[in-house]
């Protein structure tokens, strides 16, 4: 039986290039998404991966929703924690909404579905934790004080749960990825992406979500066992620690 994997935020961007990348290393897939039905019904569709709907900001939700999951396809063997939003603003003009709601997403996101497969995964001596961070939580961000703070916390949260895990065969490790080819960054006015964001990139080029996904396959695999506690940075050379 192939081992089952959970994607947040599975279904859209660098999460469902993850989601379509460990189906085609023969993982069992579920991907979770937050809001938009239509664009999940249509992930589903075309991949013929399952999609739940919960706010990985609710605990009870992701308990729920877990609980589901493992009853459709059986004992969560690898999460991959991608789910993330952005409120971006200047701190002085910052609202307490804008900061607990990106915190609530990002970082408390990982606790409440970390701590909901973490017992299984110890009983099984197995598992694998992979947290999608960002090149702004390594360096920050302008305006991104509440996003900057949530992916820094996501590496500090995977150092510690890592020293947590490892005897009992877990291995806890975040991506980091700098400026990826996804719908979001279409956005961007062209004059801003090459004479701005491109020339800060070394390799001259936005990563692609296929990239990031196969950072993600690797770390799954047992050829992985031996590495744990750390940030794989994926981001052309803009920022290197």
């Amino acid at each position: 039986m192939s081992r089952v994997a959970l994607v947040t935020g599975g279904s859209r961007g660098i999460g469902a290039a993850i989601s379509k990348a460990l189906k085609a290393a023969g993982y069992s897939v579920a991907a979770t998404y937050a809001g938009n039905d239509e664009k999940a019904a249509a992930f589903t569709a075309e991949t013929g991966i399952k999609t739940y709907k919960w706010d990985v900001a609710d605990y009870e939700a992701c308990k729920a929703g877990i609980a589901q999951v493992v009853a459709d396809l059986g004992p969560i063997e690898v999460l991959v924690n991608n789910a993330g939003i952005t409120r971006d603003a200047p701190f002085h003009k910052m609202s307490p909404a804008q900061w607990s709601e990106v915190i609530g997403t990002n970082l408390n996101g990982l606790f409440n579905m970390t701590h909901n497969v973490w017992p299984g995964m110890r009983e099984r001596k197995f598992g694998r934790v992979i947290s999608i961070s960002s090149i702004n939580g390594q360096k920050g961000q302008f305006a991104q004080a509440n996003y900057a703070a949530a992916k820094a916390g996501d590496i500090g949260f995977t150092k510690a749960l890592a020293q947590e895990g490892a005897r009992a065969g877990i291995t806890v490790n975040v991506v980091a990825p700098g400026y990826i080819n996804t719908e979001m960054m279409s956005t961007i006015p062209e004059k801003v992406m090459n004479e701005v964001i491109l020339p800060q990139i070394p390799v001259g080029r936005l990563g692609e979500a296929d990239e990031i996904a196969r950072c993600v396959v690797f770390l799954a695999s047992d050829e992985a066992g031996f590495i744990t506690g750390s940030t794989l940075s994926a981001n052309g050379g803009q920022y290197m620690i």
